[in-house]
């Protein structure tokens, strides 16, 4: 029995030797997936530098194709520094550009204010309106509100009346002036009482009524 043993042990000790480095055969596996790679002569590489251009969405493009970096951006030439691009002179955005849209190589106004706005109220190009009975605006292509207030002549009397709606005051039962407290029509003379008779001076119907006395008539007895 422990012959036996030995033996197995000299086994052991002699079945690796007999196995050499020139025993295997490279050919019989499959080589890494690195090591294919690495001979192939179209490989593509994450790097594009000085080989290609990539734009915003991943697109490659090869030296001297023109193409756009992004929706956004101006057109542009790959060379091995990378992308040279256009710098054109866009125009001025106007002044009154209310919406401006960014999807090409220049900005472009997409909406111009075309409206005045005047006290909270928005108003069109050379619209004509009164915000009040004595003003007078109108929208102008600037987009300024111009107001004229309306200059009222002196009333020609002592007691106008303001109708709805109208900016000057009118005189509606005509020309007066007073005689004292009393108002008196224009134009005519007027026995104010037993002892006097006046008018309104013509033209000047603010100034008290010129006044002149005459034989005052007494209350006869009965």
């Amino acid at each position: 029995m422990a012959l036996h043993i030995h033996e197995a042990w000299i086994l052991l000790f002699v079945i690796p030797g007999l196995v050499t480095p020139a025993a295997i055969n490279h050919e019989d596996y499959a080589a890494d997936e690195g090591d294919q790679t690495s001979s192939n002569d179209n490989l593509i590489f994450d790097d594009y530098r000085g080989k290609g251009c990539v734009d915003d969405s991943g697109f490659v493009y090869k030296l001297g194709e023109r193409f756009f970096p992004g929706h956004s951006n101006c057109p542009c030439v790959c060379t091995e520094d990378g992308p040279v691009c256009d710098q054109p002179e866009c125009p001025k955005i106007h002044p009154k550009c209310t919406k401006v849209e960014h999807n090409g190589c220049c900005p472009e106004c997409k909406e111009v204010k075309n409206f005045c706005e005047y006290h909270g109220k928005n108003y069109k190009i050379l619209e004509e309106f009164k915000p009040s009975p004595c003003e007078w605006c109108r929208c102008e292509p600037s987009n300024e509100v111009h107001c004229v207030v309306a200059d009222c002549a002196v009333p020609e009397c002592v007691n106008p009346v303001y109708e709805p709606e109208q900016c000057c005051p009118v005189c509606k039962n005509g020309p007066n002036c007073f005689a004292g407290t009393t108002i008196i029509p224009a134009g005519i003379e007027v026995k104010v009482d037993d002892c006097n008779i006046c008018h309104c001076h013509n033209g000047d119907w603010w100034k008290p009524a010129q006044c002149s006395k005459r034989e005052c008539q007494g209350k006869q007895a009965l």
